[in-house]
């Protein structure tokens, strides 16, 4: 294993996979280890900060457009968001890919507190002031089987990508050499800090949250610090927002469908595929999948966090 500040290249890379550095312990996209460096020794968190994290493909913009309305709901109607009109990655910025970009140090002296951020960052890679401030931090896991089908869709969708396959996207997460990885070490080092921490750390999972988001909303905003009172449960506030936030909503908006994000090249419209729990069966093999599973279930054995998997047919 690589020493910790000491980066290295994936030997495994392909031409259409994006390249990849192990540094600090997970694999990292290669041209965002300059941006880490930036964020870990600059960023000074306060403590009524609100940090979003998760792997990609995870439920990141549902998160983030959750996070943003139960934040914003005395500033905006539902009718009046800023999310009608820009997507929830401009409203919510990425320390690594946005705020820290080509060797930026942003300015936060305008920004008004509570203020609200996101990371696809492992725990460890974190900037130490989050820790070790009182800042909270909002983490979302989903299905890795569904995980690896949604990121191959989203990589695949730049047409400099378009020949990866997903065998070859299926073989990296089985690897732990995909972006942000390995898997089961983000999700298993956030589910601890929870279990240790659960006033910093609040572990949500994708699957119970299309099952019944109600619940968890009412969560995220206890957490958060902006909790519902009863005459906003009473008058249907939380299902107000579930609905606004919902994949359906959120991919009719124009900008989501035609637009591109304010920071990036990057078109909106991949950001909002199907988000369907299991549609991985659709797409790996019952034995791909029984060989993940047999991986996954080592890895995370004896921590008390499981995902439902089962097979095809």
């Amino acid at each position: 294993m690589a020493e910790e500040n000491s980066p290295v290249t994936s030997q495994h890379s392909k031409k259409h996979a994006p390249a990849l550095t192990h540094f600090q312990g997970h694999w990292c996209l290669s041209q965002l280890v300059p941006n880490v460096i930036s964020f870990q020794k600059h960023f000074q968190a306060l403590d009524d900060d609100i940090v979003l994290a998760s792997k990609p493909k995870t439920g990141t913009t549902w998160l983030k457009s959750l996070a943003f309305s139960i934040m914003n709901r005395n500033r905006f109607t539902l009718s009046d968001s800023p999310l009608n009109s820009s997507n929830p990655h401009d409203l919510v910025p990425y320390f690594e890919m946005t705020l820290y970009k080509d060797g930026q140090i942003p300015d936060f002296a305008d920004v008004s507190s509570p203020r609200l951020f996101s990371t696809h960052l492992p725990y460890q890679a974190l900037a130490e002031s989050i820790k070790q401030s009182n800042s909270r931090i909002v983490y979302i896991a989903r299905n890795p089987l569904d995980v690896i089908v949604s990121l191959w869709h989203f990589i695949t969708s730049k047409p400099e990508r378009a020949d990866w396959t997903l065998e070859e996207c299926f073989e990296q997460f089985c690897r732990g050499e995909e972006a942000y990885g390995p898997f089961w070490d983000h999700v298993l080092r956030y589910w601890k800090e929870s279990s240790e921490k659960p006033n910093k750390v609040l572990f949500l999972k994708y699957e119970d949250m299309k099952e019944n988001a109600k619940p968890h909303i009412r969560k995220m905003a206890e957490f958060m610090g902006f909790p519902f009172s009863v005459e906003e449960e009473t008058a249907g506030v939380i299902e107000e927002i579930a609905k606004f936030c919902s994949l359906s909503n959120l991919k009719d908006l124009e900008v989501n469908k035609t637009g591109t994000l304010a920071a990036s090249p990057r078109q909106t419209k991949p950001f909002f595929r199907k988000g369907e729990v299991g549609d991985y069966v659709n797409y790996l093999s019952n034995s791909a999948v029984e060989r993940f599973c047999k991986i996954f279930d080592e890895k995370l054995s004896g921590s008390g966090l499981t995902f439902r998997m089962s097979l095809s047919g």
